[in-house]
């Protein structure tokens, strides 16, 4: 921050030129005041993403600490990162065990440093550890019945909601409680359901579906919104997919909200709202390529989906955020779009009547060693806030210069 405060008082006191903001791009994260602070008038968070092997990366952290007000775990609160097989064998009354291990050693370091947490995800039929589904927690026998599943479901979504609200109070002030069930492609989801809940996933059943039932969404929150109400934590809870700007699956996701929000009456015959908002995933771009990025019509999908959504009645947060590119030379046109981004959707959205509440980046840094695979396709090479050697890049700094209003 010195460097900073030394350059603006350089500016008050006329000793030197103002500094455009390309030849700001590639200094280093001190350089800049806090970028949530800019946000906060505009009514949403900024969100960062951290995983447990990031937290040996100090100057990794350092940034997050400097720039982001809402974090995200990227696996380590999954129920596949959480659940322990033979905790779970032992358990006396049947019911599933977890270790908190490093989810506990994160989420204190967000407690710590003042940062408030997205829970992410309670439900997800991705990378699922299949021996949760079979009696006795043993993939070698039978799956377990439908009614034992419900129960162990159940139990799950209390004891890990419960367990982060009771030992670090308040930091998650939101939970994913499922994620990504609505099939995309022609055999995914029945051609009856208009919610197009997915059946398969590359092939797989969605065992979810299978064992639990066809309510298994709907059901996943009301079992998150009774523990929530019990212990009457101020505790949002929000359905996140992908493409959810793409109109087909817009629409879909507006039928399974309000099967959600219509399956379960309270005493007084009225219905329970059991999600309160839509966590769009902000992957934005071709997967793997140039094309389809950068171009205008992600603008124009990303703003009409966040205006129909908040028209609904939900509280909408970009909870992925990627803006990809796969091309070097195109660096200067990605900074630009990304500051239209905030300028023309996120900055207005509350003026416009929109309940935008976060815009959380997972594209932070470009390949870092060890990831590259993993951020090649999803994050993209040239999309990330960083450099791979963590130096501030000209999209970063145009997103700043555009929230502070210069």
């Amino acid at each position: 921050m010195k460097r900073f405060m030394i350059l603006t008082a350089a500016l008050v006191l006329g000793l030197m030129p103002v500094i455009c903001t390309a030849e700001l791009a590639g200094t280093v994260s001190d350089d800049y005041e806090p970028l949530y602070t800019f946000a906060e008038p505009y009514g949403f968070r900024m969100g960062g993403a951290f995983g447990i092997w990031d937290m040996n990366n100090a100057v990794f952290m350092d940034f997050l600490d400097d720039h982001f007000n809402s974090l995200t775990c990227t696996n380590e609160t999954k129920a596949y990162s959480l659940l322990d097989q033979n905790a779970s064998r032992r358990s006396e009354d049947g019911m599933p065990r977890m270790n908190y291990t490093n989810a506990d050693r994160m989420i204190a370091w967000c407690q710590a440093h003042g940062k408030h947490v997205r829970g992410h995800v309670l439900v997800w039929d991705a990378y699922m550890t299949q021996w949760f589904f079979h009696e006795e927690y043993d993939e070698r026998k039978p799956l377990a019945d439908r009614e034992t599943m419900r129960a162990r479901l159940k139990s799950y979504i209390e004891q890990v909601v419960t367990h982060f609200e009771e030992k670090f109070p308040g930091v998650i002030y939101c939970w994913d409680v499922v994620n990504e069930a609505i099939g995309d492609n022609a055999g995914e989801w029945s051609s009856a359901d208009e919610r197009h809940l997915r059946t398969m996933r590359s092939g797989t059943p969605n065992v979810f579906l299978d064992r639990v039932g066809d309510d298994y969404v709907e059901y996943s929150f009301l079992c998150a919104r009774d523990t929530v109400e019990s212990l009457g934590a101020d505790i949002h809870l929000f359905y996140n997919d992908y493409n959810m700007f793409f109109s087909e699956k817009r629409t879909a996701a507006l039928a399974l909200l309000e099967s959600i929000n219509t399956y379960a009456k309270d005493e007084k015959g009225g219905y329970r709202k059991l999600a309160d908002g839509i966590g769009m995933q902000g992957y934005l771009g071709g997967y793997g390529t140039q094309e389809g990025c950068l171009t205008e019509n992600l603008i124009t999908d990303l703003k009409q989906s966040i205006g129909i959504y908040s028209a609904e009645g939900y509280e909408v947060q970009i909870t992925e955020m990627a803006v990809r590119n796969f091309d070097e030379t195109q660096s200067e046109k990605h900074a630009e779009f990304y500051g239209r981004l905030f300028s023309e959707i996120f900055m207005p959205a509350s003026s416009n009547g929109q309940n935008l509440s976060a815009v959380c980046i997972w594209g932070l840094v470009d390949a870092p060693a060890g990831r590259k695979d993993y951020v090649y396709n999803l994050n993209s090479p040239y999309g990330c806030f960083l450099s791979t050697d963590y130096q501030i890049k000209t999209c970063f700094d145009r997103v700043y210069h555009v929230l502070k209003g210069n």
